[in-house]
């Protein structure tokens, strides 16, 4: 699977931001995905994951509220709804994809470049 995110950019504290991973190369619809982001100088944070079929959803307790993660498979793509952004969501954000829904990244066998998200105060 070949992951590809978009949609970062910078945004003011408050803003709204829906980040897109594309993916390709397999049977996107069998693949559990997730978000994960990682800040300088930090390790790797678990974001959110959904089930291949969409009915589940798991979330990091910090960012429940805020973070909506969705799928579309007909469009073979991941979306992250962030809303009510703070200074400390500044991340590079990546997409993942394996069999199973895990908040490990070690779980995840695919992964995409990355896309920048800052937010300013």
């Amino acid at each position: 699977v070949q992951l590809v995110e978009s949609g970062g950019g910078l945004v003011q504290a408050g803003g709204s931001l829906r980040l897109s991973c594309a993916a390709s190369g397999r049977t996107f619809s069998n693949y559990a995905m997730a978000w994960f982001r990682q800040a300088p100088g930090k390790e790797r944070e678990f974001v959110a994951a959904i089930k291949w079929s969409g009915g589940q959803t798991v979330y990091a307790d910090s960012l429940k509220g805020r973070f909506t993660i969705s799928r579309d498979n007909a469009k073979n793509t991941l979306y992250l709804q962030m809303n009510s952004l703070k200074p400390e969501d500044t991340a590079v954000y990546y997409c993942a994809a394996d069999r199973t829904v895990s908040n490990l990244a070690t779980a995840y066998n695919y992964w995409g470049q990355g896309t920048q998200v800052t937010v300013s105060s």
